[in-house]
């Protein structure tokens, strides 16, 4: 799927109704912009609630932290 924006003189761009039907994006979705070379990712924030339960089976022991990390 090739679509494309153009950038508004207030610094806007409306994505494609076939890029928002396809990943069923909606109006109020909030999202990150992750720079990446020379680009940027849109990616969509998830919601709290849909973060609930993402962890249920981690375990709390043996674990690394940033102080382990080379």
């Amino acid at each position: 799927m090739s679509e494309t924006a153009t950038l508004s003189s207030k610094f806007q761009i409306s994505i494609p109704k076939a890029i928002r039907s396809a990943q069923a994006w909606e109006a109020g979705l909030t999202f990150a912009f992750i720079p990446k070379g020379t680009g940027v990712l849109l990616v969509p924030v998830p919601k709290r609630e849909a973060l609930k339960g993402l962890a249920r089976d981690a375990s709390t022991t043996d674990y690394r932290d940033r102080a382990d990390r080379f």
